[in-house]
């Protein structure tokens, strides 16, 4: 057989290298070097040509990634000149109003960093309030995960992360929130330090071992210093790192629509289309943080004065993602036991402690929970429409609004100010709301995303009211329809149907359906309105065309 033109005798690998293969440019040269040690070429085009779905909603989770980079630029600044020491010095600063007061070296340095230190006011305003969008874009970013059910099979795992990322926030927050030793943060720590000292029998061992004595002491500040600029941060970008890369391991997930499915992913490469994109919009994140910061005063510490226990500040109110833990404990009854010679606090260890362990052990479970309920094991790639699935959406909206009734209880001393309320009668709406209003939302949530499934099976079925008033010949009169699009046809069929079962049958796994699973089964899946079958599309596109006379467009639906 004849050699094909233009392939060499000699082995490519092997030929001995010639002036002519040398590439021309020093920056090409430079590249081809690392190229040929670190396989660069390889992973970039694996990588960066990577495909990415393209849609407003996930721009929440680049939103706190941006706050987060932020937060670190921001804090490395602040660093160079937060003293972390509660010593004990005379403030002899430009604010004249707090002249020769006795203060921590941290508030001072505080004051200095506000006052003397050329645009530390401005980064350490940027610093709070990109703190505060890093919590709020985590805390939405979970929702639309949870709503569309973007924790399922096989992103358990980054579920749980995410989980984590969102506790550490929340600790890290507080932590820098505790630091400036000002009235308002000593009130935060005091607070801290109830919980720490209700926890039974353990309670005052924890207290010591945290803030090495009762508070306040000397030591509670350099020790929150660490964790929040060294420990927590460290353990935030380890998680972050991990997030992502299991974001790019698994595909991102993808709104139903026509042609995307389970097995592929519709949307543009990451380079350059997503890198582009993604530059700009930290530079957008930066630029409102900036915005925020110089004209959205936070935090102001220098009317608040130096921390002093013998001042209780009324009014007094944490970031709003904490504010939640004081409303609960604002509101619970003052239930205590005394057995011997000791005192268990539930009062304070119910609604502070349990009440965030019960809320995190609830979250970590649920994709596992909702797994055993439905017996589904396969891979999910396709997000859930929140109207599909109206019992978890009716959960997550009745838990928000929980979430609400303990917010606005943590508010209650401002309510009863400005509205001239009774601050008691506030108090037992709230203990009768925290109970009533969640159950409320539940119902009302449930039976709108019911209602939105038979509006959808209405509108596959009969068509889209086209506001065309028809007259028939014996006088009645009816609007004519349109019938769908095949997109929309495909988006309103793409949802992966679950059958409820029985005691004692047998699921598509092989496994014997308990009475409980059932029960449960029957609670999460029973109210879902039946998926329109290709038989009723076609039975009503024929309907349709003997109507009219005819002929209309064809809807496929999805199998």
């Amino acid at each position: 057989m004849a050699r094909p033109t233009g392939i060499a005798e000699e082995s490519p690998t092997l030929r001995t290298a010639t002036a002519d293969d040398k590439p021309s440019g020093r920056g090409i040269r430079i590249v081809n070097w690392h190229d040929d040690r670190l396989g660069l070429a390889k992973m970039g085009k694996e990588n960066l040509r990577k495909v990415f779905p393209d849609h407003w909603s996930f721009l929440l989770g680049e939103i706190a990634l941006y706050s987060f980079v932020v937060l670190l630029l921001t804090g490395v600044f602040l660093t160079i000149w937060f003293k972390p020491s509660m010593a004990e010095v005379d403030y002899t600063g430009p604010y004249q109003l707090l002249k020769g007061t006795p203060m921590s070296e941290a508030f001072a340095s505080t004051l200095d960093l506000s006052f003397e230190v050329r645009g530390g006011l401005l980064i350490r305003q940027i610093h709070h309030w990109a703190a505060i969008l890093f919590v709020a874009a985590v805390t939405v970013h979970m929702l639309r995960i949870f709503f569309t059910g973007a924790f399922r099979k096989p992103r358990e795992i980054n579920w749980l992360i995410g989980l984590g990322l969102f506790m550490l926030a929340m600790v890290e927050g507080f932590a820098g929130y505790s630091l400036p030793d000002d009235l308002l943060s000593g009130t935060g720590l005091r607070f801290a330090d109830g919980l720490m000292r209700a926890i039974p029998l353990v309670g005052t061992w924890v207290e010591f071992f945290v803030f090495n004595g009762e508070f306040p002491g000397t030591a509670i500040v350099p020790r929150l210093y660490m964790v929040h600029i060294l420990l927590i941060p460290a353990l935030l970008l380890g998680l972050v790192a991990a997030h992502l890369a299991l974001v790019v391991y698994h595909k991102h997930t993808q709104y139903p629509g026509p042609g995307r499915t389970e097995k592929n992913v519709v949307g543009y490469p990451l380079f350059p289309v997503y890198a582009a994109k993604a530059g700009g919009f930290f530079f957008v994140v930066f630029g409102v943080l900036t915005l925020m910061g110089t004209f959205l005063q936070i935090n102001p510490v220098w009317k608040f004065g130096p921390y002093n226990p013998g001042e209780v500040t009324a009014g007094s109110q944490p970031d709003w993602y904490m504010g939640w833990l004081e409303g609960a404990v604002r509101i619970t009854p003052n239930w205590e036991w005394h057995i011997g010679h000791t005192t268990w606090s539930w009062n304070i260890f119910l609604p502070g402690v349990c009440l965030m362990g019960v809320l995190f052990t609830l979250l970590v479970a649920w994709p596992f929970v909702e797994k055993w309920i439905t017996g589904d094991e396969s891979e999910h790639h396709l997000l859930d429409r929140p109207r599909n699935v109206p019992t978890r959406t009716a959960l997550g909206v009745a838990a928000m609004s929980c979430y609400a009734m303990f917010w606005l209880s943590g508010a209650n001393d401002i309510i009863a100010t400005h509205f001239h309320l009774s601050l008691n009668s506030i108090t037992y709406f709230m203990r009768g709301a925290i109970f009533v209003v969640p159950i409320i939302t539940y119902q009302i949530t449930k039976r709108i995303c019911v209602a939105l499934q038979r509006a959808d099976r209405q509108r596959l079925l009969l068509g889209s009211p086209s506001g065309e008033i028809i007259r028939e010949p014996n006088g009645a009169f009816h609007e004519a329809h349109v019938p769908v699009s095949d997109n929309e046809a495909w988006t309103l069929t793409q949802q992966k149907t679950y059958p409820i079962l029985t005691a004692g049958s047998i699921d598509d796994r092989g496994r014997k359906v308990s009475k409980k699973r059932a029960r449960w089964m029957k609670w999460f899946l029973g109210d879902n309105v039946p998926k329109v079958t290709r038989e009723e599309l076609e039975a009503a596109r024929c309907h349709a065309e003997i109507g009219s006379g005819d002929s209309a467009p064809r809807a496929e639906i999805a199998d």
